[in-house]
């Protein structure tokens, strides 16, 4: 019995409106389900209709018969054509001695640094025998484990010691205040940005093709206003507070910055606080090592009759301070991609800056003028160093300024004691051959030979003199020209510490380094001979036991020399 044209009309109409929408794989089964259905003469049928090959059918017929999986793809695993690599066994390794040169101390290699594109790549490898398309040698980069990638600045950088103790050391003070419920901020200037028609990095939504437009080249001028915010980071209140400065970045700005904090925000959230604590880095106008910075916070201190304790920071660590990603970094996310064309503009963009946490920052205007070059007088410096408490952990880092106490005597510095005389054994011990590398007749007349040239190094210091009458001795003792020449050559020739120099001597190490420092351009007149005796030793002696040990040493090849 055939197939009636009623059913052939269906199955035609079926296969119009179903076909279009499958794969091979799915129409090879369906066909066959059809013809399969239809009994004796379906398939010549079905391929009739179709213009499909009967053995086409036939395979999808044996297909159903043997349980075909369901497999998610057309072709069954190892179908179509094989790839590139497989085809040319030799490309892979071809690709990787482009991308990655063998040859050792060869880091300019021109392959490695000229092949950086996928086309650079593919002409290389056609020229060397290995025809390919730049697409196949991204995907083979892919598969060799390889993406497209940009630098990453996660290497750690020289660290200085105790760097994670001092860690430990600020977030023990920090809590310690929370604690207390007093106030801890954290300060930082962000870097300055210019004030005009200049484009920012960043993006916003806008009106599909109506993007904020500026000038195609961001040269600023003399002229061009510039703004420094200096921000302060409330770490108990979450809040933040940023004084923009139109002038430089100076010491003043950073105290005036955190004395405005103080007026406007941190005396109304802490009433009756009398300790401030602060977290800075280790650079800057608020740099650990600035002394002016310190007299700014003295005077602050004067006038709130705060304890201000500041803890710095180690150097090349200033991004874990709370205000540069708490804070800086919620502010850069407001500026981005649009111009700030005035102050105005660029107060209300910081000061709508809010996260979901609840920070919320304020802004204010800060046309005062901060110029460079102040400098401070010896009185003022000993005056200042006199007020700072240092911390008995890294007291450079860690220090707090107290109100000044009138009642309170300033004590003499060591600088101003008396200095003791030298004694003679101590000079002819350090005058020893071994330490100096000469004679002592030779020393005494190289002694004498020098003064003429220290009397013109005198003069010469005393005509650079500041103005207010401070030489360029920083609170350093004096030392006579003998002891000077000796503190330079055995400082040259490292031949014994000079802390172990400055016990015998009676003088501290730091003496003797600054007058050795400022003596070591003298030794230049002393003669070729003195310049071959100048050669630095290593593991000099570093107690007075070993010292004698070195002198006894001398002594006996000498001795063992002459016999």
């Amino acid at each position: 019995m055939g197939i009636s044209d009623e059913v052939l009309a269906v199955l035609d109409v079926k296969f119009a409106a179903v076909l279009p929408h499958l794969d091979e794989r799915q129409r090879r089964l369906y066909l066959a389900s059809e013809a399969g259905a239809l009994g004796h003469g379906g398939i010549k049928a079905v391929a009739r209709l179709t213009e499909v090959s009967e053995s086409t059918i036939s395979r999808g017929q044996e297909e159903l018969a043997g349980g075909a999986e369901v497999l998610g793809r057309v072709r069954r695993p190892g179908g179509g054509r094989k790839s590139v690599a497989e085809r040319d066994p030799g490309l892979v390794a071809a690709l990787e001695s482009l991308i990655e040169p063998q040859e050792l101390g060869d880091p300019v290699s021109p392959l490695r640094w000229t092949t950086a594109s996928l086309r650079d790549l593919a002409r290389e490898l056609t020229e060397a025998g290995h025809p390919v398309s730049a697409p196949v040698v991204g995907d083979l980069l892919h598969e060799m484990g390889f993406s497209l990638q940009g630098m990453a600045k996660t290497r750690a950088g020289h660290q200085v010691p105790d760097r994670d103790d001092q860690f430990r050391h600020i977030n023990a003070a920090v809590e310690r205040f929370l604690a207390e419920g007093l106030p801890v901020v954290s300060v930082d200037a962000k870097k300055k940005e210019p004030i005009g028609d200049f484009a920012r990095p960043g993006r916003t939504y806008r009106p599909k093709g109506k993007p904020i437009t500026a000038p195609d080249h961001d040269f600023t001028r003399p002229d061009t206003p510039l703004a420094t915010p200096y921000g302060v980071y409330g770490l108990g209140r979450d809040t933040g507070w940023v004084n923009v400065g139109t002038d430089r970045n100076t010491a003043a700005f950073a105290a005036e910055s955190i004395r405005r904090w103080w007026n406007e925000r941190g005396r109304l959230d802490y009433p009756g606080a009398t300790r401030l604590l602060i977290t800075a880095d280790a650079g800057g106008a608020n740099s650990a090592d600035s002394t002016l910075f310190k007299m700014d916070l003295a005077a602050l201190s004067d006038d709130y009759g705060l304890d201000i304790t500041v803890m710095h920071f180690p150097p090349g660590t200033s991004k874990w301070n709370k205000a540069e990603h708490r804070l800086f970094s919620r502010i850069t996310h407001s500026l981005r991609g649009r111009p700030l064309t005035s102050y105005e503009v660029l107060l209300q963009t910081i000061s709508a800056t809010r996260t979901s946490t609840g920070l919320n920052v304020s802004a204010v205007l800060d046309e005062n003028d901060y110029p460079t070059g102040r400098k401070l007088t010896r009185a003022e410096r000993k005056a200042v160093e006199h007020r700072v408490e240092r911390d008995a952990f890294h007291g450079e880092w860690n220090y707090t300024v107290a109100p000044y106490d009138p009642a309170q005597e300033s004590p003499i510095s060591p600088q101003q004691e008396p200095a003791a005389s030298i004694p003679p054994e101590a000079t002819f011990l350090l005058t020893h051959p071994a330490l100096t590398g000469m004679p002592r007749d030779q020393f005494d007349k190289l002694v004498d030979r020098l003064e003429p040239c220290r009397q013109i190094l005198t003069d010469a210091e005393r005509q650079a003199q500041d103005s207010d009458g401070r030489g360029r001795n920083p609170g350093f003792g004096t030392l006579d020209h003998r002891h000077r020449v000796l503190a330079a050559i055995l400082n040259c020739r490292n031949t014994i510490t000079l802390t172990l120099a400055g016990e015998l001597i009676g003088r501290h190490r730091n003496v003797l380094s600054y007058h050795a420092r400022r003596t070591r351009p003298l030794l230049a007149f002393g003669g070729t001979d003195l310049a071959a005796i100048l050669t630095r030793q290593t593991h000099p002696p570093r107690t007075l036991e070993a010292l004698k040990s070195v002198i006894e040493q001398h002594d006996n090849m000498i001795e063992a020399a002459s016999s």
